[in-house]
């Protein structure tokens, strides 16, 4: 567990707060866990998500290339496996496709991005823009949206169960790993930024990133739905 200091109260408490800010309060998500859109809908948001998955081994890479610790590195590192897997058929994107495929998506529809929209390319794109030229540690600070992660994750997978029948379960298996690595993967990152962000300025930077984040993960459902409207 993180130990946090008195000192890093405060901190801690501001960048929890920024969870009035996660993308789980998007109406469109809200409508999603709901039970209130259609099957084309579901599938443009997977489509459109799976840019974003597509993007996080190399959002994971600039963070290491940038960073000098190499204890961070080494941790750090299990990101990028998650995510590519150590071998065909496994990792997160590998579980995306299948997902896709369980909504009725073939993995080209996928691969070849034809589904992605401007705003969701924008937003993913600024992301790892950010992560690869922001300080190391504000591309750290960013990745605790994990912190909020996980009962997104329960939530969204009881929803897909209770209101989308049609989906086959097998394809859920993207959400249920998730459930288990968000946390790790955020008591790290909380580590690693209340380690070096001593400073006000730091510590009001490592916020700022987070809340950018948060916008990005908004921004993206916003260009979904405008491109997946109800009927």
């Amino acid at each position: 567990m993180v130990t946090v200091t008195t000192e890093n109260d405060g901190f801690v408490g501001a960048l929890r707060a920024q969870s009035r800010r996660y993308h789980d309060r998007h109406p469109f998500h809200r409508k999603m866990n709901e039970g209130a859109l259609s099957r084309r809908q579901i599938q443009g948001w997977a489509a459109n998500r799976f840019y974003y998955q597509l993007n996080l081994p190399r959002k994971d890479a600039a963070i290491i290339a940038n960073c000098p610790d190499r204890d961070v590195r080494r941790r750090w590192i299990q990101r990028i496996l998650d995510h590519d897997g150590t071998a065909d058929g496994e990792g997160g994107i590998e579980a995306w496709l299948r997902l896709g495929e369980a909504l009725g998506l073939d993995r080209d529809e996928l691969l070849d991005e034809r589904h992605v929209v401007p705003g969701v390319r924008f937003a993913v794109d600024a992301y790892v823009t950010f992560a690869r030229t922001r300080p190391w540690v504000e591309a750290v600070a960013s990745s605790l949206t994990e912190l909020f992660a996980p009962g997104l994750m329960a939530e969204r997978l009881a929803a897909f169960e209770r209101h989308y029948p049609w989906i086959d379960r097998a394809g859920l298996a993207y959400f249920r790993a998730r459930l288990t690595q968000a946390p790790r993967d955020s008591e790290h990152a909380m580590e690693v930024v209340t380690k070096y962000c001593r400073t006000p300025a730091e510590q009001s930077a490592a916020v700022a990133a987070l809340a950018f984040k948060c916008d990005v993960l908004w921004s993206m459902l916003d260009a979904t739905e405008r491109a997946y409207p109800d009927g």
